[in-house]
């Protein structure tokens, strides 16, 4: 592998990092060794400390997390923060949680980096869906119940502007990034579009971290599961049939005949 280093040292280049769902043994050895290497790291708030700690002690870091309804830095902001930090000859990591193209706004950020002549390199992740799947043992496709898996957005330039027809249901998969907070208002959307209500349902809290939980359901309790189980971002709705994996069949039935609904 090229010496990182020594290959922005004639000019200041951006690379946009995944670093994973929060376990820093899941991290790339490329993400890894840049981590060893920036001049500046500009971090998202789900970075984990484990993570950060890495980075080498003669780096910056600059924080522009991001809480729900709350931007401390606009997007606008960051994207200049790159831009301006690699015109200065500085070797620039963006560190964001999971995948930078997914849900990530990474498509943005090289975007104005290259309009601005900034040499940008994209740096994949395990995006948060591959790694709480993992820990729960569930496997967003199977061959006996589902041959296709879509990743959506819960809270992205409002609810009602997406289009979910045909996303969950027999023989699908519906992973859904930054839901809980609207997770009543994702069931009425599901169901209106045709979603069973006994469809099984998975809410899967702090993937890869030692505080992980993962919460079964059926899709007509998802909202008072998230009240009951006061669950907390970051946490994946994973909706369809593999949400029955690594958990007990008689499980469901139960959820069912409490709800009302057949199973």
């Amino acid at each position: 592998m090229e010496n990182i280093t020594n290959k922005a040292a004639a000019a200041g280049r951006v690379y946009l990092v995944g670093a994973g769902p929060g376990d820093p043994e899941l991290l790339t050895l490329k993400a890894a060794r840049l981590l060893e290497s920036a001049d500046v790291i500009v971090h998202d708030g789900l970075v984990s400390q484990e993570i950060l700690d890495m980075a080498s002690s003669s780096a910056r870091l600059v924080s522009v997390a991001k809480k729900r309804s709350l931007h401390s830095v606009a997007q606008d902001q960051i994207n200049q923060i790159l831009v301006s930090e690699a015109a200065k000859g500085h070797l620039v990591v963006r560190l964001k949680g999971g995948d930078p193209f997914i849900f990530g706004r990474g498509g943005e950020e090289a975007d104005d980096c290259k309009a601005a002549g900034v040499d940008v390199e994209i740096v994949p992740g395990i995006s948060a869906a591959l790694g709480c799947a993992a820990q729960a043992r569930m496997p967003l496709t199977h061959r006996d119940t589902s041959s296709a898996v879509s990743f959506v957005a819960g809270q992205c330039k409002g609810l009602s502007d997406q289009n979910w027809s045909g996303l969950a249901g027999k023989g699908r998969t519906l992973v859904i990034y930054m839901g809980v907070a609207n997770a009543e208002a994702i069931v009425e959307k599901l169901i209106a579009d045709g979603a069973s209500p006994d469809l099984p349902v998975a809410v899967l809290e702090n993937g890869t971290r030692s505080d992980f939980r993962a919460l079964r359901t059926l899709l007509t309790d998802l909202g008072d599961l998230v009240r009951r189980e006061n669950v907390r971002s970051p946490a994946l709705l994973v909706v369809g049939e593999v949400a029955r994996y690594g958990d007990a069949e008689n499980k469901f039935r139960e959820f069912a005949r409490m709800a009302g609904v057949g199973a």
